[in-house]
C-alpha cells in the first residue's frame, strides 16, 4: 500500500465511522438473552431520535490499577496506571494489557456513569503480552463476542474502543513486531490513523466482533516506508489457546523461556543494552547499560529477533546462556543463568 492509497483510506473515516457506530448503537439493546450478563440500558435517544453511542453500549470498561509499593515494574510502568478493559463474558471476564495490571495490588472498573466496580487479577501472560481481570461485582455490559484476527486485511474498516471513546481506523499491515523488553510476535495488527489512550483498547471489526487489545502507538504503522503514525494490536487469535490456563493457573502452562532481563536497542544488528532490570539475570551476570550484544555463544546474531529467536530455542528457563558482549575494544564472553520471567515480579496473581 503506497501513501496516496494511505492518504485516500485516511479520508474516508469519518464516513465509515458514522455508519458503523450507528449499526453498532442499534444493536446495542439486543444484549444478552441467555440469562447471561444483566441487560445494559438501551443507549439514550439524541434529540433527533437515534441512540448515541456510548464506550458501555461496545462493551469497555476503564480499567485503573495501582501496582505494589516494592512493583519491580513501577520504574518502568509507573505505579498508578490507566487503560482499558473489554467485557468478554458473562461472569465479569475483563480482558486488558499485561503491562497494566502487572504486580497490581488494587485493581477498579467503572463505566461511562461513573460506577466503579472492585476486580482481581486473573493473571497474565508474558509470551503474549496479555492480561485477564474478573469483576467481583457483576458488571451490567454485555459481553464482546471474539472475531478471528486471523481473518483481518489490509484496508479493512475498524473501530477503536477505549475507555473515553471511539476512533475510527483502519488496518494498515499485519507483520512482525519486536520489543526492546525481549518480546516478539510473529504477526501483529498496525492501523492508522494513530489514536490516544490505545492501552487495552478494543479493536472492533465492522460486524462488532473483537479483533486485538491495544498496546502501543507506533511511529510507523505501514509495512512501506511510509512515514504513517498508528497504533499496534495484539490479535485476539493469541487469547485463544491461552485463556483456559489464564483461568485455571493464572498464566499459561507452557514451558517458560529463558529471560534474562535485558532492554536493548538493536544497532547494526547487534543490541546496545540500555538498561538491566534491577536484581535480574543479566545483573547478576554483571551485564551492564552500555554494554554490546554481538552473539551467544560465539555465533554473531542479525538483530532482535534473531536474537530472541535463537534464546528461546537455547532451552527452557534456567538455561545457561553465554553471550558475546562488546566491551570497549574486546569482546568477553559472558555467562548468564537466564531466569522465568513469571517468577519476576513480586505481587503473584490471585483469583
Amino acid at each position: 500500500m503506497n501513501q496516496l492509497a494511505v492518504n485516500q483510506l485516511l479520508r474516508r473515516t469519518c464516513t465509515f465511522a458514522a455508519a458503523l457506530c450507528t449499526g453498532l448503537v442499534m444493536a446495542a439493546p439486543l444484549y444478552a438473552q441467555d440469562g447471561g450478563a444483566p441487560a445494559a440500558p438501551a443507549a439514550p435517544a439524541s434529540p433527533r431520535g437515534k441512540p448515541e453511542m456510548t464506550v458501555d453500549a461496545l462493551s469497555v470498561v476503564r480499567v485503573r490499577a495501582q501496582a505494589a509499593p516494592n512493583a519491580r515494574s513501577g520504574q518502568t510502568l509507573g505505579r498508578n496506571r490507566e487503560g482499558t478493559g473489554v467485557v468478554i463474558d458473562s461472569s465479569g471476564l475483563v480482558l486488558t494489557i499485561g503491562y497494566l495490571i502487572t504486580e497490581a495490588e488494587k485493581i477498579e472498573l467503572s463505566t461511562a456513569d461513573g460506577k466503579v466496580y472492585p476486580a482481581t487479577v486473573v493473571g497474565f501472560d508474558n509470551a503474549t503480552g496479555l492480561g485477564l481481570l474478573k469483576s467481583l461485582v457483576p458488571v451490567p455490559i454485555k459481553p464482546m463476542d471474539m472475531g478471528l484476527s486471523s481473518d483481518t486485511k489490509e484496508r479493512d474498516m475498524v473501530l477503536i474502543v477505549g475507555f473515553d471513546g471511539v476512533a475510527p481506523a483502519y488496518v494498515v499491515s499485519k507483520r512482525q513486531f519486536v520489543g526492546y523488553w525481549e518480546y516478539l510476535l510473529d504477526e501483529a495488527i498496525y492501523t492508522a490513523p494513530a489514536t490516544v489512550n490505545w492501552q487495552g483498547a478494543a479493536l472492533v471489526s465492522k460486524e462488532g466482533k473483537l479483533l486485538g487489545i491495544g498496546s502501543l502507538a507506533v511511529g510507523n504503522a505501514m509495512s512501506t516506508g511510509a512515514n504513517v503514525p498508528g497504533n499496534m494490536f495484539l490479535p485476539i487469535d493469541l487469547l485463544k489457546p491461552v485463556i483456559g490456563d489464564f483461568i485455571a493457573n493464572g498464566k499459561s502452562t507452557s514451558v517458560p523461556r529463558p529471560w534474562l532481563g535485558v532492554t536493548s536497542q538493536e544497532v547494526g544488528g547487534n543490541l546496545l543494552v540500555v538498561r538491566v532490570s534491577a536484581e535480574g539475570p543479566a545483573e547478576e551476570a554483571g551485564l551492564k547499560a552500555g554494554d554490546i550484544i554481538v552473539g551467544i555463544a560465539g555465533d554473531g546474531i542479525k538483530g532482535q529477533a534473531d536474537f530472541y529467536t535463537r534464546l528461546w530455542k537455547m532451552g527452557n528457563a534456567g538455561v545457561e546462556v553465554v553471550l558475546d558482549v562488546l566491551r570497549g575494544n574486546r569482546v568477553e564472553n559472558l555467562s548468564i543463568k537466564s531466569g522465568d520471567r513469571n517468577n519476576y515480579f513480586r505481587t503473584k496473581a490471585t483469583y
